[in-house]
C-alpha cells in the first residue's frame, strides 16, 4: 500500500503538483522543495504571507550538508537524541527554491521518521516541503478528519494512508541553531 501511494505522490510532485500527506507529526501540504511555482501554490492555498517560511523534510541527517552551508556538529546530536520530532532552523540554506528560504537565509529542516515520507523523499531525491494542512491563522489539524475541505480540494493529490487514524499528533519542536552553537526554542 505504501509503495503504491509513494508512486502516485511522486508522479504528482515530479509534474509540479502539491500533495496532502501524513507525516511523523501532523498532516502536511507538500511539494518538491526546489520547485518555486509549486511552493507559491502552497502559499496561495494556505493564504499565507510568503515572508513566512515553511519547513523542508529530508530522509537522513547525512543530507543536511546538501542544503545547509555550515552545519554545526551539534545538529547531529540534537537529531539523534530528540525524543520528539525536531525541526532545526539553520542559516546558510542552499540548493532549495528561493521561495522557501527565509529572508535571513535560513531554513527549517527536519529529518522525518515516517515510512511514507522517507520512501517518497528517497525516490524524489530532493527535500519535500512540509507545512501544516490548514489555512493560515486557523488551528492545525491533529489528524486527517480535521483537515479543511478547502485544503483537500486545493491539492493535486491526497495520500490514501492513515486517513482513518484518530491519534492526536502535534507539530514538531522548532529550534534555531546557529553555527556557533547558540540555540533558541521557537516552538516546544
Amino acid at each position: 500500500m505504501i509503495k503504491d501511494e509513494v508512486a502516485k505522490a511522486l508522479k504528482i510532485i515530479t509534474e509540479g503538483g502539491i500533495i496532502l500527506y501524513p507525516t511523523d507529526t501532523i498532516w502536511g501540504i507538500g511539494c518538491d522543495a526546489t520547485n518555486t511555482e509549486a511552493i507559491k501554490r502552497i502559499f496561495k492555498l494556505k493564504q499565507r504571507d510568503e515572508a513566512k517560511s515553511m519547513i523542508v523534510l529530508i530522509d537522513t541527517e547525512n543530507k543536511l550538508e546538501s542544503y545547509i552551508s555550515d552545519v554545526n556538529p551539534l545538529a547531529y546530536d540534537l537529531i539523534a537524541y530528540a525524543e520528539n520530532p525536531l525541526t532545526l532552523v539553520m542559516p546558510g540554506a542552499k540548493n532549495l527554491s528561493p521561495a522557501i528560504i527565509n529572508k535571513d537565509g535560513s531554513i527549517g529542516i527536519r529529518v522525518v521518521k515516517h515510512p511514507f515520507c522517507e520512501q517518497l523523499i528517497q525516490r524524489l531525491r530532493k527535500p519535500l516541503v512540509s507545512t501544516s494542512a490548514n489555512i493560515s491563522g486557523k488551528a492545525s489539524p491533529q489528524y486527517f478528519a480535521q483537515v479543511n475541505d478547502e485544503i483537500i480540494n486545493g491539492v493535486d493529490y491526497v495520500v490514501d494512508l492513515e486517513q482513518q487514524d484518530m491519534e492526536i499528533k502535534n507539530p514538531s519542536t522548532i529550534m534555531r541553531l546557529e553555527p556557533d552553537g547558540k540555540f533558541q526554542f521557537i516552538r516546544r
